[in-house]
């Protein structure tokens, strides 16, 4: 067989994904360690906006007894753990769909609602994934501009034609840590027509102080998914198991989409024994709040331009990201460089531990140094 004259693969594959490119997460600790040669326990990682005090020590507990019997299938239907989340925000089971992370729902909307030709909405600087996952479907995606980084939602309204199935608004949106507030998500909410389902993705929720209330519109009936993770405050990104809530006829075509044993049994076991544990919640939310005090007088005082964030990170505009994110790393600090989200000059830094957050304040002053 002559391969030089053999069709490429690429012919035979769905032709939206030759110029797709992939989602491309923080960087590990032991790839960095590989790299560099650095001992991996003195490397710390601010790149992809993760629990520095780890999951609850009940969700750990958890999740050992429950690794004993991972010979045994999970439970397909979540019954327990779904049954936990209505109960939290006054829902019932039918209202809940468990994904392996808050992602898998995003995909789960795609495979539900997406067509080749369709359109979804989405914030320039919003999460990249909305448009990886629309792409994957044939969809595209109307991309608008969001001064200040803050969602534009007159604009996002004013988007929206015939052929839009989906809006996305991340509250508080990743990367900018920025946050629409109750009344201009009403107003956006009282335009949007019942042949569009708005997606807002909340997994920063719990660390606002005082939360706009979309749930509301769940209990009105309209077409919504919210969507939430254990990733983040819960500290249990490792296990990949997040939750969408939305109207029960909603949720049922997404359970549909969904695959059997999607979220394992020991993610299961950790999750809800995280929810449970508020001590742990509010121990994370405290120290988020003091790192982010802290980031940000430190960049007033080194005259450096920052988001104020409602998250738990921060972005601030450092010049050349790409060259501060591979200065930090050769001195052991993991960032987020945020040229993939057009923002070629900026950097998302995690909010760490206080030993964290000073070594990563110190590590910065001496990269920006170097570069004068």
């Amino acid at each position: 067989m002559n391969l030089a004259t053999e069709p490429s693969i690429w012919e035979f594959a769905n032709p939206q994904l030759r110029d797709l490119v992939s989602y491309e997460p923080g960087k590990p600790i032991e790839d960095v360690a590989r790299e560099l040669g650095l001992a991996p326990e003195s490397i710390i990682k601010l790149a992809s906006n993760e629990n520095p005090l780890g999951p609850s020590p009940k969700a750990i507990l958890a999740m050992q007894e429950v690794a004993k019997s991972v010979h045994l299938y999970p439970d397909g239907g979540g019954w327990k753990l779904r049954n936990a989340i209505a109960a939290k925000f006054g829902l019932e089971r039918e209202n809940v769909i468990l994904g392996n992370g808050s992602n898998e729902i995003i995909e789960l909307c795609g495979h539900a609602f997406l067509r080749p030709g369709d359109n979804v909405i989405a914030a320039r600087h919003a999460f990249v994934v909305y448009k990886l996952m629309a792409t994957l479907f044939g969809a595209e995606t109307i991309e608008v501009p969001d001064p200040d980084f803050i969602h534009d939602l007159p604009a996002m309204a004013a988007a929206i034609n015939a052929r839009t199935k989906e809006v996305f608004i991340a509250n508080p949106n990743n990367p900018t840590g920025t946050l629409v507030d109750q009344d201009a998500l009403d107003r956006f909410m009282d335009q949007v027509p019942d042949h569009v389902v708005v997606v807002f993705d909340e997994a920063y929720h719990e660390f606002l102080r005082n939360p706009p209330d979309t749930l509301k519109y769940l209990r009105e009936g309209r077409n919504i998914v919210i969507l939430r993770t254990f990733s983040k405050i819960q500290g249990l990104a490792g296990t990949r198991v997040g939750y969408g809530l939305a109207p029960k006829e909603l949720a049922a075509i997404l359970q549909k989409c969904r695959q059997p044993f999607n979220v394992n049994s020991i993610a299961q076991a950790g999750a809800l024994a995280g929810l449970e544990d508020e001590e742990h919640q509010q121990r994370t939310r405290e120290l988020t709040w003091e790192g982010l005090r802290f980031y940000e007088d430190a960049f007033r005082e080194m005259g450096l331009e920052f988001v104020p964030s409602h998250a738990n990170f921060i972005l601030v505009r450092t010049g050349d990201g790409d060259r501060v994110f591979a200065g930090m790393m050769q001195r052991g600090i993991i960032l987020r460089a945020m040229r993939s989200y057009k923002l070629p000059d900026w950097v998302r830094i995690s909010i760490g531990t206080p030993d964290q957050n000073q070594r990563c304040i110190s590590a910065l002053r001496e990269v920006l140094a170097a570069s004068h």
